[in-house]
């Protein structure tokens, strides 16, 4: 097999040492998982989706959403939103909050989201798209970044000259998502345009979409020759994936995946970070879904999940947790 080394690369001025980078996503990047990412070999955290006007209006749940730990380090911060001005400020305002970089979101398919003209419908106005990443570098001493897809639908795959268009009011790398909005998360992400942008742009390339392990990160980076890879999806409940990834790159070894154990000991560090940071009575209600994700295709993972989700106390949620492990032994 080809080798891909880790070794540094750059976004702007920002070293980066690896290929495999935490994509944003609300709900789940926030910073007890972050913290888990890092830990686990991430080359570059990214945040969830901020919105660049809860940031202006000064939103109470916004600015706990800009809290970061230096051992982060380097962090991306994603904003999003469609006024210029409002851009400009948000950009200041993470900056200021130490983010490494400001990651823009022109990606995003949620209804909500692109209803106001923000995320993915970004792609159908590239003009006013462009002013938006513009605002951003012109505003922020630290590298700008823009996530996107492949256009809103499939006749509009415009990512191409939508990419060249923003690279040329400075943006210092971009990620192509291999889907349309249209698609949402169905279907099979096309990495072939993927490889065009990486061929057309000056500026570093990370490519997303349908990376679910090791070999799926290294076949993305084989076809496209993108600097990195985006992990989603994959990393949900999941954070072993980036050492995984970072192993195999490097000498094309193929690590064991976590035991039954190790999941449910990950899951209860994870829900220990959450409690920390946000508090037992938020920590237990938002472990749930995450909780979904670690024990998935373990033994009676269903009644567990079901179990779980009807659990409001720290230590209803631990007991729970230990019951289960103890049930497992026994199999």
């Amino acid at each position: 097999m080809n080798e891909i080394n880790n070794s540094t690369w750059y976004i702007g001025d920002v070293p980066i040492t690896g290929r495999a980078v935490l994509a944003p996503m609300a709900g789940v990047s926030d910073i007890a998982y972050r913290l888990l990412a890092k830990e686990h070999g991430a080359a570059l955290v990214c945040t969830e989706m901020v919105s660049a006007m809860g940031i202006k209006y000064e939103n109470e749940h916004t600015k706990d959403l800009l809290f970061m730990e230096d051992v982060e380090h380097p962090v991306s911060m994603q904003i999003f939103g469609s006024d210029p001005e409002a851009i400009a400020l948000a950009s200041q305002v993470v900056e200021r909050a130490g983010a490494d970089i400001v990651d823009i979101n022109m990606g995003c398919p949620v209804k909500k989201v692109v209803s106001s003209g923000d995320g993915s419908a970004l792609m159908k106005t590239p003009d006013l798209a462009a002013r938006v990443a513009e605002a951003a570098v012109k505003a922020a001493k630290v590298p700008v970044t823009v996530k996107m897809r492949l256009g809103w639908d499939d006749t509009s795959k415009n990512v191409l000259d939508f990419a060249k268009r923003i690279e040329s009011v400075g943006v210092a790398a971009v990620a192509v998502h291999g889907r349309t909005r249209e698609q949402m998360y169905m279907g099979h992400a096309d990495w072939s345009y993927i490889k065009e942008v990486k061929e057309a742009l000056k500026i570093p390339v990370m490519g997303n979409g349908d990376v679910v392990d090791a070999v799926s990160a290294k076949a993305l980076l084989d076809e496209t020759g993108c600097d990195a890879v985006l992990i989603g999806r994959g990393a949900q409940g999941n954070p072993w994936i980036f050492n995984e990834v970072n192993q195999y790159l490097a000498n094309g070894t193929l690590l064991p995946k976590p035991t039954a154990h190790e999941r449910l000991n990950m899951l209860l560090r994870h829900f220990e970070l959450l409690c920390k940071y946000k508090g037992t009575a938020l920590g237990v209600r938002e472990i749930r879904t995450h909780a979904g994700w670690y024990i998935k295709g373990l033994p009676e993972s269903a009644k567990w999940r079901n179990r779980i989700n009807t659990l409001y106390t720290e230590a209803a949620f631990k007991e729970a947790i230990a019951t289960y492990a103890a049930e497992l032994t026994r199999q």
